[in-house]
């Protein structure tokens, strides 16, 4: 059955969350789901199952070895999984392994004509490098799926629009100089939000590569 839309809101995807009153905590799906059932008509809309990203999957935008890294930490869940700003615990990789392969869940619906439009509230997590977590985003599930488009889908060029407050640094640095992909990021200043980058020299890169 085709959807104009469909979201996930399985309690599943909770569990990418951080201890110790962690800012990005359980909470913010339930508050999501909350305000979606008060605002929003059941009728609008379809649901969708959350999926496992495999490995490989992973690895499309990953360094193995950081795939492999977190893999390790999760089952002891103690330390950080960068310099500091991302927190280990037990169940991480699964965790992380779980917004990603929901978001290529996503992906496929819309390819195949399931649905046109499809929301993941916990997804977006666009600090995470190459080889890095980074921001509390363990896997950069948008470098995935922009990999997995191109991959199994046979999408090259593609137009990447970000309006979160803060700067997706880990997608924009990982392809400014890819011309096929256009980045369009609106979000705060950086000089006093993380991460810490520069506002109008990030513009100068993209309309320089607007004009090529």
């Amino acid at each position: 059955m085709s959807h104009e839309f469909l979201v996930c809101i399985e309690d599943e995807l909770s569990e990418y969350s951080f201890p110790d009153n962690h800012p990005f905590s359980p909470a913010r799906l339930f508050a999501f789901k909350d305000k979606l059932a008060k605002r929003v008509s059941s009728a609008s809309y379809g649901t969708m199952a959350c999926r496992l990203a495999t490995d490989q999957q992973l690895a499309l935008f990953h360094d193995e070895n950081h795939v492999a890294q977190v893999k390790e930490i999760s089952k002891e869940g103690c330390g950080f999984l960068d310099c500091g700003d991302t927190p280990a615990f037990c169940g991480v990789f699964e965790a992380a392994s779980r917004v990603a392969g929901t978001v290529l869940a996503g992906v496929d619906q819309i390819m195949t004509g399931g649905a046109k439009r499809v929301f993941i509230p916990i997804a977006g997590l666009h600090h995470a490098r190459r080889n890095t977590s980074a921001g509390f985003c363990v896997f950069n599930d948008i470098g995935i799926a922009i990999e997995y488009l191109r991959r199994n889908h046979g999408i090259q060029r593609i137009a990447y629009i970000d309006i979160d407050a803060h700067h997706g640094d880990g997608v924009f640095y990982e392809y400014e100089s890819d011309p096929d992909l256009l980045i369009v990021d609106f979000h705060e200043d950086g000089h006093f939000l993380y991460p810490g980058t520069v506002t109008h020299m990030k513009l100068a890169r993209v309309r320089q590569k607007v004009r090529r």
